[in-house]
């Protein structure tokens, strides 16, 4: 059987830095969480491998012991205990506790502490919601249509008919398994009653089992200006109902479309700047859209082809409420598609007045010429 490679499992190099580890890690561990993940299995065998990865790697003397002689020297110095452990205990739930527990924008998903075992879903939840380029950039007021889960009042939210339930066959109400992965022994929820150590003898019929409802609604989000793709919100008390009545949190993740004329990166932004080659050579003021208007160009004399204007403070604004970046606006140069007869006269005197100058390529492939020649004459 082939063992898996924890560097690989983490998507790093085997030379990555401590920090470039955790920024991998908490990646992983947010894609996989049981959370974001619910009912799938893979999902949850794959955070635990993540994890185990983490605990050997973030650990310096583990980490050397693997280097040189892989799991079997672990296991042979007895670093390889299961769950979480040993040193970088505080590391890994430091981590958890930023991805899972905090809030506000950007904020963090599944706050495990607030699941009941009983619970048959996550309390929060996440959609995407796209928005248009300016949405993004000045913010907005958006209606969403959403749909979230209410316990079943029929079955108590048990999924049982009349909410009666009886002891797990599977894990003899413990609601966890003991798994084997070679030398390894880790405790795994039950896959027949999902943790809970219970089970119903009969599905309740007014919600199938399942022991919920699902509600459609529409709510108001204001949006503040700045988000960008891949930006998460927290619209707290919008997420699934609990038993209780406890509203969870809505997660939002922004896709933002593109702009025809504007190109963002980060809070910058970059517009191309079409200029005639006369434009360019003679040097005039213009006019250029930005973001809160418009803006003058100075062209100077002899502008050059990709060369670039930066405006600072008239990009998009920080998102966390810091500054302003920048408007970069990128020359094209645009020469005419065709000339007539009088136009080519005045190209030809103009090319003639220069001189020398006008003929670069003369004196730049002479030397390459005679070169050329000199491998032929024998």
């Amino acid at each position: 059987m082939t063992e898996l490679d924890y560097y690989e499992v983490l998507e790093v190099s085997r030379d990555c830095s401590g920090a470039e580890l955790k920024k991998s890690y908490r990646k992983l561990a947010m894609k996989y969480h049981p959370d974001r993940n619910p009912d799938d299995k893979d999902a949850e065998e794959q955070f635990k491998i993540v994890n185990e990865a983490y605990q050997v790697l973030s650990d310096d003397e583990k980490r050397s012991i693997y280097d040189r002689y892989g799991k079997a020297g672990l296991e042979r110095q007895g670093g390889m205990g299961s769950g979480f452990g040993g040193s970088n205990m505080d590391d890994i739930m430091e981590m958890f506790n930023s991805m899972f527990g905090g809030g506000g924008f950007g904020g963090d998903f599944g706050r495990q502490s607030r699941r009941d075992p009983n619970q048959k879903y996550a309390l929060d939840f996440e959609i995407e919601i796209q928005l248009e380029f300016h949405e993004a950039i000045f913010g907005c007021e958006k209606k969403i249509d959403i749909t979230y889960k209410t316990p079943c009042n029929d079955c108590n939210g048990t999924g049982a008919k009349d909410g009666k339930l009886s002891t797990c066959d599977y894990c003899g109400g413990q609601g966890q398994v003991l798994m084997r992965q070679g030398p390894m022994q880790f405790a795994q929820t039950c896959p027949k009653c999902a943790g809970q150590g219970q089970s119903a003898t009969e599905a309740c019929g007014s919600c199938s089992g399942q022991g919920y409802h699902q509600v459609e609604d529409t709510v108001t989000i204001n949006i503040p200006a700045g988000v960008d793709s891949g930006n998460r919100l927290r619209a707290q008390g919008y997420g699934n109902e609990a038993k209780n009545g406890q509203r969870g949190d809505l997660y939002l993740t922004f896709i933002v479309e593109e702009d025809e004329n504007f190109i963002r990166n980060g809070n910058d932004i970059y517009i191309e700047v079409p200029v005639f080659f006369t434009q360019a050579i003679l040097g005039e003021t213009i006019s250029i859209p930005a973001l809160d208007g418009e803006l003058e160009l100075e062209l100077k004399q002899s502008t050059k082809d990709k060369e670039q204007f930066i405006f600072d403070g008239e990009g998009v604004a920080d998102v966390h409420g810091r500054h302003k970046g920048r408007l970069i606006a990128q020359i094209r140069m645009v020469l005419p598609k065709k000339i007539n007869e009088e136009q080519k006269e005045l190209l030809e005197k103009l090319q003639e007045s220069y001189g020398v100058e006008s003929r670069p390529h003369k004196s730049t492939f002479d030397s390459a010429f005679d070169r050329v020649k000199s491998w032929f004459k024998n």
